[in-house]
């Protein structure tokens, strides 16, 4: 029988080093030329990288502030970056993935420049974005070229490094529900793009007590990680590698509790206990997790007990169509108490 087809979408280059980001105008050179440049930025980044990034492009920047990750500055920038060549993503989720989908809009590169390594978009083909039809990421490309200076990331706060190490960890059960979605529906399973998925992830579960002394090499590890968990869902044409029960439950405590905690500090919790219910050593997940200080624990990101039961619950009713470990088990309010309480998120 003929297996289905699917298109993969990579990123060109990738340049990860301290002080690189003084070389972004020759990095997007090629496919960006000698047009201006969008550059989509929060205000806070702006203050820190602007005089590097001007002198780089010798005057060909023009800045737009990114205020958040929604649909309504998609729209400006896409409106505002009309005569660039190019548009490059500044900053942490919301510039990157607001530049990226922007960038897809008007059929011009993307370039993803990331202040900190707080989850895995920096690298992906996927935007998650308010305002849109659904709760969870949607399709776009990934970038043409990623540019990591870990002088800059290595500075930004150490909770957001923390997020991102959660997000990795979450892989582990994002495959896990991939495989199981292939077994029980006959989906699409890639293991090329699973196992580049799970490499990922055992860069925190080996490598945690490392990475939480937070040097130099913890950020190369992460950051690398963090890209190649995207090239990972560009090689599947999708985020099932990268996204699974877990990120349903953190798409659901979204909507329920809006502003608690990062992605990937909620997909860390989710992902402690989607281990457990696929039997897999979920205490080593949240070992790890406490290893590079990322939350394990609901209310160290002020989620109610209430909250995480009715996510775990409902989770599912986010994507209907993604079989998951939440779709086999079909947890009750008293069953998904049990959990987050044996767990110790609750």
């Amino acid at each position: 029988m003929a297996t289905a087809s699917h298109l993969m979408t990579l990123p060109t280059k990738v340049l990860i080093g301290e002080g690189v980001l003084s070389q972004l105008g020759e990095f997007i050179e090629g496919p960006g030329g000698k047009r201006m440049v969008a550059v989509a930025s929060g205000s806070k980044v702006r203050s820190k990288v602007k005089e590097t990034i001007d002198s780089s492009l010798g005057g060909r920047a023009m800045w737009i502030e990114v205020a958040a990750a929604d649909t309504k500055n998609v729209e400006r920038v896409v409106r505002e970056s009309a005569e660039t060549g190019c548009i490059v993503g500044v900053g942490g989720g919301k510039s990157v993935d607001v530049g990226k989908l922007a960038a897809f809009r008007r059929h011009v590169p993307f370039f993803s420049v990331p202040t900190s390594a707080s989850h895995d978009g920096i690298s992906s083909p996927f935007a998650s974005l308010k305002g849109l039809d659904r709760p969870y990421s949607v399709m776009a490309l990934p970038p043409v070229g990623i540019l990591a200076d870990l002088g800059v990331i290595g500075s930004a706060p150490r909770r957001l490094l923390s997020s991102g190490c959660g997000d990795l960890v979450s892989k582990l059960t994002a495959v896990k529900d991939w495989q199981l979605a292939g077994r029980v529906t006959g989906e699409y399973y890639g293991s090329y793009a699973a196992s580049l998925a799970l490499m990922s992830a055992n860069v925190v579960l080996e490598g945690s007590r490392r990475i939480g002394r937070f040097g130099a090499d913890s950020v190369r590890d992460v950051v690398e990680a963090l890209i190649s968990t995207g090239v990972a869902a560009g090689i599947a044409g999708s985020s099932r590698p990268c996204s699974g029960s877990e990120h349903l439950f953190s798409h659901y405590l979204d909507s329920i509790s809006p502003g608690a905690g990062l992605h990937g500090e909620k997909c860390g919790i989710g992902t402690i206990m989607m281990a457990k219910l696929h039997g897999l050593d979920w205490r080593a997940v949240r070992s790890a997790l406490a290893h590079v200080r990322a939350p394990v624990a609901a209310a160290e990101i002020g989620v109610s007990e209430n909250e995480v039961i009715e996510s775990l619950v409902r989770a599912s009713s986010i994507r209907p169509d993604r079989y998951t470990i939440l779709s086999r088990r079909r947890l009750t309010r008293k069953s998904a108490a049990a959990l987050a309480a044996s767990t110790g998120v609750i």
